[in-house]
């Protein structure tokens, strides 16, 4: 590695970012020896902020000390809980505040937001997703083709990558939308793609699914916490998202969604004419909250996406997610995003003379591209499989996606310049070890 590649141009690095001091308010696994691990799995899940032991603890206390009372007289009183995050996730996924609900996981997100906005009519019955989509947002969008009566061997359009390539470009949705939009109800996409890390125009892909007459939804699971998002201002109808990862959460932490405004009117419509939200499906937490506890028959729709929900929070799995979003509102979103970008730039250049034993899929442009990076080896599966083994030996936490794919994500809130650089050195003498 050159001069500016050392561990001593990385330290000079750290000492320089306005953001290194957030590294001490996360948990970070150690070795047997109680050495810190290099963890690089923000992608999958992301470190416990030290605050929310403290935060967790206060909610059982609350719990011991006040039993149901706690749901009106905690110090965070129980009833409006979710309220607490709003703040934060408003920022983070750039909406108004009446817009995003922490609520479930992804999932029975997506689920409920597609019992609303797939509203399948005459020839337009399909829905538009990746090929290679995440195995849940599949199957659920599979099985709410199928709960409308319809095949999803008919109904369900995948679009691939073209023949070499490992991305879909935004052109590539544009032309299919061009091609088959009379026939899509709804497109359903990643802010950012789980699997190569590529991100997308969440904007772009509004707008082109709108000009066919389509209802346009995100999955933001590897986007939110991760990479800039104004989805008020990219007009999406909806987006979905889990707090697990770049959030920091936990595991089975409350998600998230998003509802654009206009889709909470009394009578909003679909840009080929159709009603919605007609499906709804209604619990009482999406009730008002004056009446909601009058229990009467009548459904009385809370304002905004809070009249999604359908049960109450789930308190000890909400209350980390207080203490992580106020880490990132307190680190700002453009300096988080710098230090993003800055990260994965340098460990792409550092990964950069390991070519060709090691393919970069995520698009180079920072734009293109959140923290992630997902690496190809060309040793190939087997072989493949025991370099990552090897990592791990050394310290390395990172993931692996079958057949032959590393996945890397340097989170900006916890890591380092100096991790990036142990990680290339890692992954170098284990290749050149099994070579």
């Amino acid at each position: 590695m050159s001069s500016e590649h050392t561990l001593a141009a990385a330290r000079e690095r750290d000492a320089r970012d306005p953001l290194a001091g957030f590294r001490a308010r996360f948990a970070l696994p150690a070795d047997a020896r109680g050495e810190p691990l290099v963890y690089l799995c923000g992608h999958s899940l992301g470190l416990l902020p030290i605050a929310a032991r403290e935060l967790v603890n206060e909610e059982l206390e609350e719990w011991a000390r006040l039993a149901v009372q706690a749901h009106e007289h905690g110090r965070r009183p129980w009833v409006p809980y979710h309220e607490n995050l709003t703040a934060g996730l408003a920022v983070l996924s750039g909406a108004r505040p009446d817009e995003v609900v922490a609520m479930n996981s992804l999932t029975v997100n997506l689920h409920l937001m597609l019992a609303s906005f797939y509203r399948p009519q005459g020839t337009r019955t399909r829905i538009l997703i990746e090929a290679g989509a995440f195995s849940s947002d599949r199957h659920a969008v599979t099985s709410q083709i199928a709960w409308r009566g319809l095949d999803p061997q008919d109904a369900l359009l995948e679009l691939p990558p073209q023949a070499g390539e490992v991305t879909v470009p935004e052109e590539a949705i544009e032309a299919s939308l061009a091609r088959h939009g009379e026939e899509i109800a709804l497109v359903l996409w990643p802010g950012v793609q789980f699997r190569t890390g590529q991100a997308f125009d969440i904007a772009r892909i509004a707008r082109a699914a709108h000009a066919a007459g389509c209802i346009a939804g995100f999955d933001l699971a590897h986007s939110i916490g991760n990479t800039p998002l104004s989805l008020h201002a990219a007009d999406a109808d909806f987006a979905v998202w889990c707090s697990y990862k770049y959030l920091n959460g936990g595991p089975g932490a409350i998600g998230g969604c998003f509802v654009h405004q206009r889709h909470s009117e009394a009578q909003p419509r679909t840009s080929h004419g159709g009603t919605l939200p007609g499906t709804r499906l209604a619990g009482w937490w999406g009730h008002e909250q004056p009446t909601r506890f009058l229990m009467e028959p009548q459904f009385r729709a809370a304002s905004g996406a809070a009249a999604w929900q359908i049960s109450n929070p789930p308190i000890l799995a909400a209350a980390p997610l207080i203490a992580s979003l106020s880490i990132f509102l307190q680190a700002g979103s453009e300096a988080l995003r710098a230090k993003s970008v800055a990260l994965t730039g340098f460990l792409e250049e550092l990964l950069r003379p390991l070519a060709p034993g090691v393919q970069i899929l995520t698009p180079r442009e920072p734009e293109r591209r959140g923290g992630q990076l997902s690496l190809r080896l060309a040793a190939g599966e087997h072989r493949g499989k025991q370099v990552f083994d090897a990592l791990g030996a050394r310290g390395i936490v990172c993931d692996w996606r079958s057949p032959d794919i590393i996945r890397v994500a340097p989170v900006p809130l916890y890591n380092r310049f100096e991790d990036v650089w142990r990680f290339a050195c890692a992954l170098r003498d284990t290749l050149q070890a099994a070579s």
